[in-house]
């Protein structure tokens, strides 16, 4: 991967990523659920997790491109 496909890939992932925790806060809203389920659910969704991971290794990467 290029820089451009890396910055890319890492702004849509981003993307999605905050597009998924607003659901989530917008649901617990409705739900009037209080904040610290709503964190806990933030802090072990497992999807929120495998992003948060793709993107520290699009980092990684992108850091390890920029050094060469």
């Amino acid at each position: 991967m290029d820089k451009q496909d890396l910055k890319l890939s890492k702004e849509l992932i981003l993307s999605y990523k905050k597009r998924l925790e607003k659901e989530i806060f917008e649901r617990s809203i409705k739900l009037k659920m209080p904040q610290n389920k709503l964190e806990e659910i933030i802090n072990n969704n497992k999807e929120l997790i495998s992003l948060k991971k793709v993107l520290n290794q699009l980092d990684n990467e992108s850091e390890s491109q920029s050094r060469v």
